[in-house]
């Protein structure tokens, strides 16, 4: 019963962290309609800038995730306004936004193996990893407890700012229908900036908590692969589906990992994506695909 409770706390841990990287890819999706897979760079981006703070400027964790957060959220509205804008302006085919997306993420990749180096480094311990005794024998760390309570920190900030604020209003607007958004009024290019610095700001948060989980290189954002397949799985576009389908997808890495084998995380991880395509391409809660054509 204790490893269960374990298991279980340790699999909303991961799975949260997934959230807040599956969520970026939600919001991109909903606006622009492709995926973008550049979204792993801006987790790097994060990593990296909270590592110099750390150890370069000497920043305490508040300072440097502060930094990393903003400086991330400006990368991905940099890579918008430089690639996808230019695109989006030429040709309507979202296509050529995915394979533009792909071309930035190992462009990204590979300025921080040159500029950082390609070795593993581990981030100061500044975030703590001592074991928490819970419910008896059960036991965790004290970062699977941090991690969980400021990504749903995160989250529900997002909720608030897409429910209460113009702009998230706006936000909610361009979802449905980009074009009669910018039609009634809406700064459609200032909108999506917006976007593009939320799930940039929210995938920095991600790599600070990854880095320290498993410690901080230049493939790290590979692992947003497994967010995307959270997003599909809970449906692209829909925000409650990206945090339902990240959950599902942590819980059931840990409980393979602690009741079966380490071994068989990613087979079921990907034999769930291929579940759901079959059963409901659209996702838990995802709408029709012809809506997203």
């Amino acid at each position: 019963m204790a490893t269960l409770i374990q298991q279980i706390i340790n699999g909303l841990s991961l799975g949260s962290i997934y959230a807040l990287i599956a969520v970026g890819y939600s919001l991109v999706y909903s606006i622009l309609m492709f995926s973008n897979f550049a979204h792993g760079g801006f987790l790097i981006i994060g990593g990296y800038l909270c590592y110099f703070a750390l150890n370069s400027a000497g920043f305490n964790i508040w300072v440097a995730g502060f930094g990393a957060l903003i400086g991330a959220g400006f990368a991905a509205v940099a890579t918008e306004r430089l690639t996808y804008k230019p695109i989006r302006e030429r040709t309507s085919v979202t296509l050529y936004l995915l394979i533009a997306s792909m071309g930035m993420n190992i462009v990204i990749e590979n300025i921080f193996v040159i500029v950082a180096g390609g070795r593993f480094r581990a981030l100061p311990p500044v975030i703590p990893t001592t074991p928490v005794h819970l419910f008896g024998n059960a036991t965790t760390s004290a970062l699977d407890l941090i991690s969980l309570v400021t990504a749903f920190v995160f989250l529900g900030g997002l909720q608030l700012f897409l429910t209460k604020t113009k702009w998230g209003l706006a936000i909610r607007a361009a979802a449905c229908d980009l074009r009669v958004a910018g039609l009634m009024g809406v700064n459609t290019s200032k909108l999506i900036s917006i976007v593009f610095f939320v799930a940039g700001l929210l995938a920095a948060v991600g790599g600070i908590f990854l880095s320290v989980r498993y410690t901080l290189y230049p493939q790290l954002g590979m692992i947003t692969i497994k967010a995307f397949v959270a997003a599909v799985i809970g449906g692209l576009g829909s925000l409650p589906g990206a945090v339902v389908g990240s959950l599902i997808l942590g819980l059931s890495e840990m409980l393979t990992a602690g009741f079966l084998s380490s071994q068989l995380r990613d087979l079921v991880v990907f034999s769930l994506l291929v579940i759901t395509l079959i059963v409901r391409p659209t996702g838990l809660f995802g709408k029709d695909v012809k809506e997203k054509v």
